[in-house]
């Protein structure tokens, strides 16, 4: 882990980005990787700055006071991120999500979504946030045309929640954000719970409780092993299969068969009819044989995994004069010989491996 304040430099931008490979002429409309997996969906960062000092994304000892975010014309303009975002669609991808760092500090993000609703209509428009501006934005991004929300929430423990968020922020600042995100119109609203060991782990059956019967879905995500900075070990996992056990001794749970094919968390209803919760069980019982998932970094570097280690520089083709025919065709390549199975082949090595921090490409 880097010392005090010591500036943390993405490595897709402390290195050479990846050579695009050359697409194969006999593919149809919807590419699919060397697994056989197609291109579904597309998270884009919007910014790879955050309000948030997580212990488990951007800890303060790596991404201190002076720690260099990118500047504004290193980023996608909202301009080039339509123009992808058509490009992904025209491949088969069918749901878009805005990420970040913290999405709702990139300015105008409401215009964002507008133009990316007035240029895909039927797409799947989301986002996810920490939930610290959302409050004052709720309606406005309802408005421009957002389908749903994702909210990020660790505790409902006021003590807890300020100790992971780093930067003591309030917890009923956010449970109000969800209520103002609800009377908006963007129910129901998924809320993302990052469980560690000994840190928020006695929440788990509070945070269940909490949202039964609110028509709003918990996730429980294990802790993960995301770019190099948050000190994973796989001691602090709580592995989902007794985060469920836990739920289920007070709640009785039954499982729900998957709503799609992709669908990265595992379903689970209320027996008794007051909702459902949802467990994303990337360490112990990883999905990557059916990742639909594609990611582009804040300054439009294509990754195809999120543990990767490098990504393939698509704002370079935009911004050098290539059509719309030329970065289908970059798209397409990369995504064909896309062989990524982090999780599946997780060891302490890989573990241990210098990988793109999740600020930087989003969850």
């Amino acid at each position: 882990m880097a010392a005090m304040g010591k500036t943390v430099i993405p490595i897709a931008a402390s290195r050479g980005a990846l050579p695009i490979p050359e697409a194969r002429r006999d593919a149809g409309a919807t590419p699919v990787d060397a697994l056989g997996r197609a291109l579904r969906d597309l998270r884009i960062s919007v910014t790879d700055r955050c309000n948030f000092r997580c212990t488990y994304c951007m800890p303060k000892e790596s991404f201190g006071m002076d720690h260099e975010f990118l500047p504004h014309a290193e980023l996608l303009s909202f301009e080039e991120i339509v123009r992808m975002a058509r490009v992904f669609h025209a491949l088969g991808t069918a749901k878009i999500r805005l990420t970040g760092g913290e999405p709702l500090l990139r300015r105008g993000i409401e215009r964002l979504v507008g133009m990316l609703r007035e240029a895909l209509p039927q797409v799947d428009l989301t986002l996810t946030t920490n939930g610290s501006a959302l409050k004052a934005k709720a309606r406005a991004l309802e408005a421009a045309g957002l389908d749903r929300i994702t909210v990020s929430l660790d505790s409902l423990d006021d003590a807890t929640f300020r100790a992971m968020n780093d930067v003591d922020f309030p917890v009923a600042r956010v449970l109000e954000a969800i209520d103002e995100a609800a009377a908006a119109g963007l129910a129901p609203i998924k809320v993302n719970m990052v469980v560690k060991r000994g840190v928020n782990d006695r929440h788990v059956v509070e945070m269940a409780r909490h949202f039964r019967g609110s028509g709003h879905i918990v996730r429980f995500i294990e802790f993960m092993d995301v770019g190099s900075t948050n000190g994973w070990r796989m001691d602090d996992v709580i592995p989902s299969a007794e985060i469920v056990r836990r739920i289920d001794a007070h709640f009785p749970l039954e499982p729900v068969e998957p709503g799609y094919r992709g669908e990265v968390a595992e379903r689970w209803r209320y027996v008794d009819g007051a909702g459902e919760i949802g467990v994303i069980s990337s360490v112990t019982q990883a999905f990557c044989s059916d990742c639909t998932r594609a990611r582009l970094s804040t300054d439009g570097r294509l990754y195809t995994c999120l543990f990767a280690q490098q990504g393939y520089d698509l704002k370079g083709l935009l911004r050098t004069g290539a059509d719309d025919g030329a970065l289908e065709q970059a798209v397409r390549g990369i995504w064909q010989q896309r062989t990524d199975r982090y999780s599946e082949i997780r060891t302490a090595e890989t573990a241990r491996a210098r990988k793109v921090e999740m600020s930087y490409i989003g969850g």
